[in-house]
């Protein structure tokens, strides 16, 4: 062994005598001990702790730069604000790259979140022993959610400032509390420069404090129960009698990791695409209204969320007020996002995975992905009849898979399910991306005719 090697055991000792890192990096990484059959759908679950980075690194940079002041600079209709972040675009250097990688990664982030929700929902991975994963997993999608609403206000363009209006505004729908809620949360009676202060605190330090300590919750509650796998099989459940390792696990690292390199690659490789070539998305990622300086005399003619918010979005809007107030509509919204925490206790199936699973469940989960990409496609355009009319249909169909699931979930003959894990079946995998293919393009052909 030579000097340095030497110098570096002893490092490391030292370090241990002190702090588990050893320890740690065994017991959640190197002999944590994962199904052997993961396939593609279990890249989204690193991607988002990747992404979580970015926003972290490129938020810090951009504070450097950034003012929250929404007062008017002399003898201009411009923001302090916004003011700041042409600044960042224009004369910082290497400022606006940073700007679209966070930009992008806002809705990156909820790209690999729902994918990774939904393979939840295809693989059972909310199922008995993992309620607890499942509920972590739904406040970290809550706490995102209020992170992305927060960080939207700061730009201080025209959609932030009458989107934040909107949304605010509906908290005073609220019987008794309404009003009062919606002021704290403004701290003025307007969307003013107090609120603008106000959110920035809590979006660079309040939120992410909470958002990374629901991840670390998230991981060690997953590593305690075990992953789950696409046959839903517990790989706990037979061990090697002399050594107690599962018979079906391989080591997290170095064989996922490597793996995830791959997951990693072609993320990066699509999300350089977007930062480099088309940062707005057609105006989904980067309305063209927030390119404008907020004016709170002109109001837009329309004013919709940020894509990942609008399924949630289309289902206030399509239910109707009722006695003058907008009440049932916010609860609504927020019933359709708290809806999903309640899964575990919602599917009453014997088998986890959608492999062997009848076929009414597939379907039933089908016209569920319909009914959510119809949802936001709906949510991002003008109100109109026949709009509505969808939207309701939509939103019955939305609430209808988890009201109905209870029920539907014990009807139909389910499939036999292995002993063992069992090798991951290539074709299935390329079927579900073919249809997945057509659902989407289906969703792009709605879009034109709505």
């Amino acid at each position: 062994m030579s000097k340095l090697e030497q110098i570096g055991k002893d490092t490391l000792q030292w370090v241990d005598d002190r702090f588990p890192l050893t320890a740690l990096w065994k017991e959640h990484v190197s002999e944590y001990y994962a199904p052997k059959n993961f396939n593609f759908w279990y890249f989204f679950g690193s991607l988002a702790l990747l992404v979580l980075v970015i926003q972290i690194l490129t938020g810090i940079f951009l504070t450097m730069n950034y003012k929250p002041d929404g007062t008017l600079i002399p003898g201009t209709n411009v923001s302090v604000a916004f003011a700041s972040v042409e600044y960042i675009m224009r004369d910082v250097g290497g400022g606006w790259i940073i700007r679209y990688m966070h930009s992008t990664g806002a809705s990156m982030f909820f790209v690999v979140v729902y994918l990774h929700m939904f393979r939840g929902l295809i693989y059972g991975s909310y199922q008995k022993p993992r309620e607890l994963v499942w509920i972590f997993g739904m406040l970290i999608f809550l706490c995102l959610m209020a992170e992305a609403f927060l960080g939207y206000l700061l730009p201080w363009g025209q959609m932030s400032f009458w989107g934040a209006q909107v949304i605010v505004n509906l908290f005073a729908s609220i019987p008794v509390i309404g009003p009062d809620l919606s002021t704290f949360i403004r701290g003025d009676f307007v969307v003013s420069d107090a609120t603008l202060n106000r959110f920035f605190a809590l979006h660079v330090i309040a939120v992410p404090l909470i958002l990374l300590a629901l991840v670390v919750a998230h991981l060690i509650a997953l590593h305690e129960v075990g992953s789950n796998n696409p046959d839903g099989v517990e790989i706990k459940k037979n061990k090697d009698p002399k050594t107690g390792i599962p018979l079906d696990g391989i080591p997290f690292h170095p064989y996922y990791t490597v793996k995830d390199i791959f997951g990693v690659a072609v993320f990066l490789a699509v999300f350089t695409a977007i930062v480099f070539f088309l940062p707005n998305v057609f105006g989904y990622f980067l309305e063209d209204n927030n390119f404008i300086p907020a004016d709170p005399l002109k109001t837009p003619p329309h004013i919709a969320p940020v894509w990942y918010f609008t399924p949630f979005y289309a289902i206030l809007r399509a239910i109707p007020s009722f006695l003058g107030t907008q009440v049932w509509g916010v609860l609504g919204m927020g019933a359709g996002v708290v809806v999903i925490a309640f899964l575990p206790w919602l599917d009453r199936s014997p088998v986890k995975s959608i492999r062997y699973r009848p076929t009414i469940y597939k379907v039933i989960l089908g016209l569920f992905l319909v009914a959510f990409i119809g949802l936001g496609i709906l949510g991002a355009l003008p109100p109109t009849g026949t709009r509505t009319f969808l939207s309701r249909v939509f939103s019955v169909m939305y609430f209808g898979f988890f009201l109905g699931m209870p029920f539907y979930t014990k009807l139909g003959q389910t499939k036999p399910v292995p002993e063992r894990v069992t090798d991951t079946n290539t074709s299935r995998q390329v079927w579900f991306l073919f249809w997945c293919a057509v659902t989407l393009l289906g969703a792009a052909v709605f879009a034109k005719l709505v």
